[in-house]
């Protein structure tokens, strides 16, 4: 390394000839490769920005100037430009790098962003508050074409160009939504209205214009129209210009040079500003250019040809059980219509979307959007399965219940990544869910306990009359043989998969086989510990429980899942309900807190969740009991 490993703030950085950056470029992308395919992470998303990360910290004063990531999982080439080179190895690792913006990681990070479409609303507020404050400096928020198809992004764009706000909105266009380069001719029209004297003189003519009497207004509005016309048929300025944001671009957004001198022009404009940058994922690796979509979230890879370390096949992933069966049902049902946002891959329809084209819906970043889409259709008499990954239906709570439960429509929602996801952290961890639907009248909630249940849940929600929620983890299933005919399930019924006196356990989801497993454990302390796998959260099969608490001397309940409003409280809830005197019970899930980034098996060990923890509840509960 010639001139990263010199960099440990962006002051170092602005002492690099501008001849230097390409190769910093160079380097920085090399270190994130090498990090990436050792830790896993986002990596055609921070490749793609390099430059443009490069160019923002050499023109403005970061921490000073304030600059929020949309999304945030662009953002390595900003950290290891921050004063986190030397940690950078430890990205997506516990107690290491997150791999998205945090406040409290940085002072270089302005906002902790993990979903998208955000960034537009966070900057306003924050412009907001330092003009309240007295402050200056400029607000800037990065967000890419995928976001905008979030109505947030709208809502913040709506509201900041109207107030006109210190604000610069650089919409970094990677080919995947928005209009495509249209070249030379563009880059030279953002160049020549970018630079800030011409900025001024513009206005200047303006109010030249309008100060003629009579005919000034007239005089003025055709001169800008003649502008606007000529800018429009090149760009796509004006959808931005409509809420009364300055449009500049497209632009390179690898040409160093362009991109600085574009961004020095900016600098002194005190208006709402959208700089348009086009991009390329994957920038300066081959096989995440050519494969954008796999080297968007991967797992450790081979450099030199981007292969995957862990070839083992055999096993499906709970995704892909469920794309594989909402693909048999739908040759049977024709009403079954498939919903997604932006994440065919992700949530396994990809196959669906090839057989059944015109059955397949991807709304793209829009959850709010795409559940109230699916209650349309439920309410011509489909029957939509909307497949989001839980953090990000959380977005779209509201739609939830007042577009479908209020109406009982028969809604499937398909909740992929429940639980505990691994090293993206916070802000995608799926440890709300159950206590988000649970409590809304009408709904059905269920988890299964391996991918051969997943099947028979998912034909269970489909021929449901109502809304219906059914959730999953992320990762491989447990291996188990996938039966040819699928069966549906009674709902609200639970299944004891072992007998036993002195303790009863109670799991749900992916932690019932690891209750079976401490059981096991148990026994080779003669204690007899029944198992039932409860299926269902909501309705919770209260008959089948009680029979088993008035039996037993202690219960435990365990899930992957906060405890606060959880699948333990629902057991709490039928206890007292049904008037059951108190009894020794542990309810093992995660506390009141969010949970940091790391493996699943880490974060499980931590948060007491896993067969250890059981097994140690177990001989605490009943120890008591002698």
């Amino acid at each position: 390394m010639k001139y990263l490993e010199h960099i440990d703030s962006p002051i170092d950085l602005k002492k690099l000839a501008r001849g230097d950056l390409p190769e910093l470029a160079k380097e920085i992308r090399d270190t994130i490769v090498d990090t990436v395919s050792k830790n896993g992470g986002h990596l055609a998303s921070s490749m793609g920005v390099v430059d443009l990360t490069i160019a923002l910290h050499y023109v403005f004063d970061v921490p000073h100037d304030k600059i929020i990531w949309d999304v945030g999982h662009q953002s390595y080439a900003h950290k290891l430009l921050t004063g986190r080179r030397k940690k950078f190895h430890t990205l997506r690792q516990l107690g290491g790098l997150s791999g998205f913006p945090k406040i409290c990681e940085s002072p270089y990070d302005a906002f902790t962003t993990g979903h998208s479409s955000t960034s537009i609303s966070a900057g306003y507020g924050i412009a907001c508050a330092r003009e309240i404050k007295g402050e200056k400096g400029k607000t800037i928020c990065v967000i890419g074409d995928g976001s905008m198809t979030g109505g947030l992004a709208y809502e913040g764009l709506n509201q900041a160009g109207n107030k006109r706000k210190n604000q610069l909105v650089i919409l970094n266009d990677n080919e995947m939504s928005i209009s495509k380069n249209v070249g030379a001719l563009s880059s030279f029209l953002s160049r020549t209205f970018s630079a800030k004297y011409l900025h001024d003189l513009r206005d200047e003519f303006k109010k030249f214009f309008k100060s003629l009497p009579m005919i000034g207004d007239d005089i003025y509005k055709f001169a800008k129209k003649s502008e606007e016309s000529f800018k429009t048929f090149v760009t796509p300025g004006m959808l931005f210009e409509a809420f009364d944001y300055e449009y500049m671009g497209p632009i390179d957004g690898h040409n160093l040079d362009h991109l600085i001198n574009i961004l020095e022009n900016i600098k002194g404009i005190t208006k709402p500003i959208v700089l348009h940058v086009t991009t390329t994922k994957g920038k300066g690796y081959l096989p995440a250019e050519s494969n954008p979509t796999y080297f968007h979230g991967v797992g450790a890879f081979v450099i030199d040809t981007g292969d995957a370390k862990s070839q083992s096949k055999s096993q499906l992933s709970y995704t892909q059980v469920f794309g594989k069966t909402m693909t048999e049902l739908a040759r049977v049902n024709k009403k079954i219509v498939a919903v997604t946002a932006a994440m065919p891959e992700g949530t396994g329809l990809a196959e669906f979307s090839k057989e059944y084209p015109d059955r397949f819906f991807d709304v793209g970043i829009a959850e709010q959007h795409g559940v109230t889409f699916a209650a349309g259709m439920a309410s011509e008499g489909l029957k939509p399965v909307i497949a989001i990954y839980s953090t990000f239906l959380q977005r779209a709570y509201d739609q939830i219940i007042h577009d479908v439960c209020i109406e009982k429509l028969p809604v499937v929602f398909a909740i992929d990544r429940g639980g505990i996801v691994g090293e993206d952290g916070p802000t995608h961890h799926g440890l709300f869910d159950f206590s988000y639907f649970k409590n809304i009248p009408g709904m059905v909630v269920m988890s299964p306990k391996d991918e051969n249940e997943l099947r028979r849940m998912l034909k269970t929600a489909i021929d449901h009359p109502g809304p219906i929620a059914l959730r999953y983890p992320r990762g491989k299933g447990e291996g188990v043989a996938l039966d040819q005919i699928i069966e549906p399930l009674p709902i609200g019924k639970g299944e004891v998969l072992a007998d036993g006196e002195d303790l009863l356990i109670l799991g749900i989801g992916r932690t019932v086989n690891d209750a079976m497993i401490a059981r096991n454990e148990l026994l080779k302390d003669n204690i007899s510990a029944a198992v039932i796998n409860a299926r269902f959260v909501k309705p919770l099969d209260s008959e089948l429980i009680l029979s088993y608490v008035k039996k037993v001397k202690a219960v435990i309940t365990i899930e992957d899942h906060m405890k606060n409003g959880g699948f333990g409280s629902a057991v709490l809830e039928c206890l007292c309900d049904n008037h059951i005197n108190p009894i020794n019970i542990i309810r093992l899930g995660i506390d009141d807190t969010f949970v940091e980034h790391g493996t699943q098996k880490e974060l499980r060990e931590k948060y007491n969740i896993g067969v250890a923890d059981i097994v140690r509840s177990a001989r605490s509960l009943l120890s008591h009991n002698e």
